[in-house]
């Protein structure tokens, strides 16, 4: 077409001008006809660059929804994933046009670095930029939270944990048979006073915390993340094997044990290393029974028993030394067969590094307010005792 242009033109310069007074014959034509097809060649050279356009615009802009998008989209991103994988991710439920749209939007929000790990609502067929602030808002996040406090037993932390997911407290208990299964290191089954331990208790590795649990989740998953959380919290106290050195041969499952205790008797996170002292010094020091003469342990048997717990002063002499009550601690000598709930990390703290030279075998709550004192001597724990009633405490 250009060629045929150029003829044209080339042709109308070449031609000699008629003589004067006589009139022009064709040159009107000759014009015409080039600027009809001057107008032919620029239409077809802006249909080709339109054309051009639509097929590269691609290469230099990344391919976006308008939004502001359709139906709902549950979406997960996991722990640790790029901007890439979260864009990937979004791609392949709909909900961007492109994960390079996603990738563009995050670098121009500062905040996308706070994505956290999760179940969001979205909606499919959305604006990058759009599904960026949605998974920046907390109320997109889909979890399921449940807060542990501290010395929960398994029972009561299944009825929780059950309450807050809708799961049946059968799948809990059905799902807790093997804790190793479940990522406890089977090394925890150990002792060194040579009582059996039972590898299936749960009991003591159900960490109190907050937990934001997935709502897809069944019963087996839920547990997981909480031992989990255990494990990692165990190796940031570094709790075996600082109670393998210091504790003269103690293992970190008697250590658990005496947390579980310390957990349930002192209400003060600064009685927690002077309590479970006193543990120490009854179980494995020169105490003539070696016997803990605990009520918390035989509230433990009557709760996971089906029965119900008792104030001290309510408990009867048959309950606390009944001779089938494996966690009789008034009569049987040395730590219970297994921790009674499931300590926090004062509590395991304490345990794992007890007040040092503290020779006392005795303690007890004097007041409301959850005042510990502690007592070398049978009459030392009496003189306490008294004071205990004195301050309105029920034992006497």
């Amino acid at each position: 077409m250009l060629d045929d242009l150029d003829a044209v033109l080339e042709e109308e310069g070449q031609a000699k001008p008629d003589a004067p007074g006589r009139r022009a014959r064709g040159r009107g034509g000759r014009s015409a006809v080039a600027f009809f097809l001057t107008l032919v060649l620029l239409g077809l050279l802006a249909g080709g660059g339109w054309l051009a356009y639509t097929k590269v615009k691609g290469i230099f802009t990344d391919e976006d929804y308008p939004g502001p998008g359709g139906a709902e989209a549950i979406v997960e991103i996991k722990s640790g994933q790029s901007a890439t994988e979260i864009g990937n991710t979004l791609y392949q439920r709909k909900v961007v046009a492109s994960a390079d749209a996603f990738v563009a939007a995050a670098k121009d929000n500062t905040r996308s670095k706070n994505i956290q790990a999760g179940w969001y609502r979205l909606r499919v067929e959305m604006r990058a930029s759009d599904a960026l602030d949605l998974m920046l808002d907390p109320k997109s996040r889909w979890v399921t939270k449940v807060t542990l406090p501290e010395g929960l037993t398994y029972q009561q932390t299944f009825q929780k944990l059950s309450e807050a997911t809708r799961i049946p407290v059968a799948e809990f208990r059905e799902a807790a048979k093997d804790p190793v299964a479940l990522g406890l290191d089977e090394s925890w089954f150990t002792r060194s006073d040579g009582k059996k331990v039972n590898r299936s208790d749960i009991e003591g590795f159900l960490y109190p915390a907050t937990y934001e649990l997935s709502p897809k989740a069944d019963a087996t998953g839920v547990l997981k993340t909480i031992i989990a959380n255990f494990n990692a919290e165990m190796e940031q106290l570094e709790f075996a094997p600082t109670v393998r050195k210091a504790r003269g041969g103690i293992t970190p499952y008697e250590a658990l044990i005496v947390a579980s205790i310390a957990q349930a008797e002192a209400l003060k996170d600064e009685d927690m290393p002077k309590v479970s002292r006193v543990i120490y010094n009854r179980a494995y020091g020169e105490f003539d029974c070696h016997c803990l003469g605990l009520d918390s342990t035989v509230n433990y048997w009557l709760r996971i028993t089906g029965k119900k717990t008792k104030a001290s002063e309510d408990l009867t002499q048959s309950e606390l030394h009944n001779p089938n009550n494996p966690y009789n601690t008034h009569d049987k000598p040395g730590l219970p067969p297994g921790p009674i709930g499931n300590p926090g990390r004062a509590a395991l703290k304490g345990a794992m590094s007890p007040t040092g030279n503290f020779p006392y075998y005795f303690f007890i709550s004097v007041d409301t307010a959850g005042t510990m004192a502690y007592g070398k001597t049978g009459a030392d724990h009496q003189r306490n005792t008294e004071l205990a009633c004195r301050n309105g405490i029920p034992l006497c």
